[in-house]
């Protein structure tokens, strides 16, 4: 039986829309086929009211409609489609996607949630049958609106707490705890950290193991030597190179997101260090095992969290789990020793 998020979606018009945005039914028109000659705060207005009231424009037409009103298209919001461990998550869902006979839409948020919002807003407004998202952080609340409306969603990669919105990760507090642990037996005593954004979820769950090992080990953390919110290799190349350059430098690094490894590998190499300073990183990428030495990392499997997310996805629209309350499936991560991780301090 269908629930009542379900007759929201197909209930609202645009004359629901226009009249309570206060504007006429050609204007609501005009906005929601993006056509020109609307007044930036009517667009506005208008934008704001459809997604409040949960209208989906049927960009689809009536040919591509099926008796159970779906499109079998399915949206995926990624962190950054060039991202190895966006890709390889983008993989796996298209080829699950693929054997229910679903195409899948995909869009890069770069990290901005207004950028999140956006594309939730296009692909919602398309109709997609549910939602696959790598949530910023900054835009939960326009989640909640769109699964009340009947949208199923799942967030990958980072948690939430929406109602009826499930979510897929990875161990990234226990991975890092390890890795750090590695480190420390092997001698280490100066271990630098760099993290991603602070708003990221995931990025705070690494921290959370970098200074839960330490607690752990009665050590105090240096916090000279540990440097959040960066974004892209280039800002940790430039960090590495400053924290090298010092009268202190580190003996080890743990770089807490694929990028910043790169960057930090980098830094080493234009310094001559590579075969001096301990690294490890958290999440693999190409060629990090052709390097000399190889780049040993905390590994975290893109594809199974894919496929997951693809299947909890899938179950909901199917209809038949969508009254189930939210579920968190959790991925453990592998440490992979290459090589940079296993030099001991001082060679």
């Amino acid at each position: 039986m269908a629930g009542d998020g379900d007759s929201a979606r197909r209930t609202v018009t645009m004359r629901d829309v226009a009249r309570q945005a206060g504007v006429g039914l050609a204007t609501v028109s005009r906005v929601i086929n993006g056509k020109p000659g609307v007044a930036p705060e009517l667009v506005r207005r208008v934008t704001e009211t459809a997604r409040a009231l949960g209208y989906r424009h049927d960009l689809t037409a009536s040919s591509l409609r099926r008796a159970d009103r779906r499109t079998a298209t399915i949206a995926l919001v990624l962190e950054d489609v060039a991202n190895p461990f966006s890709s390889a998550l983008h993989r796996a869902v298209e080829d699950a996607a693929r054997e229910a006979d679903i195409l899948v839409l995909a869009g890069s948020s770069d990290e901005h949630p207004d950028r999140e919002r956006e594309l939730i807003d296009a692909f919602t407004l398309r109709r997609v049958d549910g939602l696959i998202v790598l949530p910023t952080g900054g835009a939960d609340e326009q989640l909640a609106a769109v699964r009340r409306h009947g949208t199923p969603i799942v967030c990958a990669d980072r948690l939430v707490e929406i109602d009826r919105v499930d979510t897929v990760t990875v161990d990234n507090r226990d991975g890092t705890w390890a890795a750090v642990r590695r480190l420390r037996s092997r001698g280490h005593r100066r271990i630098a950290f760099l993290g991603d954004q602070e708003t990221i979820w995931t990025a705070r769950q690494r921290y959370a193991g970098f200074a839960g090992e330490h607690a752990e080990a009665r050590a105090e953390i240096d916090e000279r030597l540990v440097h959040r919110d960066l974004h892209g290799a280039e800002a940790a190349r430039e960090v590495t190179a400053r924290l090298l350059t010092t009268a202190h430098p580190p003996t080890a690094i743990f770089a807490a997101q694929n990028l910043l490894t790169m960057g930090a590998r980098r830094a080493l190499q234009d310094l001559g260090l590579q075969d001096g300073v301990a690294l490890i990183g958290f999440d693999d990428f190409p060629v990090a095992d052709m390097l000399a030495p190889g780049i040993s990392v905390v590994s975290q499997d893109a594809a199974r969290v894919g496929r997951t997310a693809a299947r909890l996805l899938l179950g909901r629209v199917r209809g038949g789990e969508d009254q189930l309350a939210a579920r968190h499936s959790v991925v453990p991560t592998r440490y992979v020793a290459r090589g940079s991780g296993e030099i001991p301090p001082g060679q």
